[in-house]
């Protein structure tokens, strides 16, 4: 089927829409090849469609079929989010991609608990980096002789103190290292299952 100028205008229209929202979700380079991936795959389907039909409700078919700009430009969005976070690794396309999936059950469940890792692995680190500084603030808490927490505590109630010496720091730099490690290839691990559940059937 050959376009109308009304044909040919409608797909602008919804091309030019579908760019504004490609825009508000990625770099502009990375929107104009979207786009110009999405019009070639109307164009084949168009060109596909028998020449008799009516074409109104042909495109309008084609069109629905693809989903609306919004729709289309968060599932572009979502899988350059998560093409990159599975092929880098890198912390920050990993921190998008896991964003994107918590807006699911499931997957706001499993990223709040990679959160908690991350925040555990980054706290040991502090924790070590602070005993220098504030030693006697700095470390086990103790409340009358009972350990109540580890971290840093200004000032001490009293009764309390900070047991453990400097030895504390390499404990703690150790751990903190092993707890950010595990934690992000847990979360690598899961950004690359969800990228192969993106492009197979949705489920939620």
């Amino acid at each position: 089927m050959k376009l109308s100028q009304a044909g040919e205008a409608r797909v602008r229209g919804y091309l030019f829409v579908l760019h504004r929202s490609l825009a508000s979700f990625m770099p502009t380079d990375t929107a104009r090849d979207s786009i110009r991936e999405v019009e070639s795959h109307i164009r084949e389907r168009v060109a596909q469609v028998d020449g008799v039909v009516d074409e109104k409700a042909a495109l309008e078919k084609i069109l629905a079929h693809l989903g609306t700009p919004m729709k289309v430009a968060q599932a572009y969005a979502a899988e350059i989010t998560f093409d990159e976070a599975v092929a880098t690794g890198r912390p920050l396309p990993v921190f998008r991609a896991l964003w994107m999936a918590s807006t699911t059950v499931r997957g706001f469940f499993v990223a709040m608990a990679l959160l908690v890792g991350y925040a555990l692995g980054a706290g040991l680190i502090a924790v070590a980096a602070l005993k220098p500084i504030f030693p006697q603030n700095v470390g086990l808490i103790l409340r009358d002789g009972i350990p109540v927490a580890l971290g840093a505590m200004f000032p001490l109630p009293p009764g309390s103190e900070a047991a453990g010496g400097y030895g504390l720091i390499l404990v703690c730099l150790l751990l903190g290292a092993a707890a950010l490690m595990v934690t992000h290839r847990m979360a690598r691990a899961f950004v690359a299952w969800w990228r192969t559940r993106l492009k197979g059937p949705t489920e939620e």
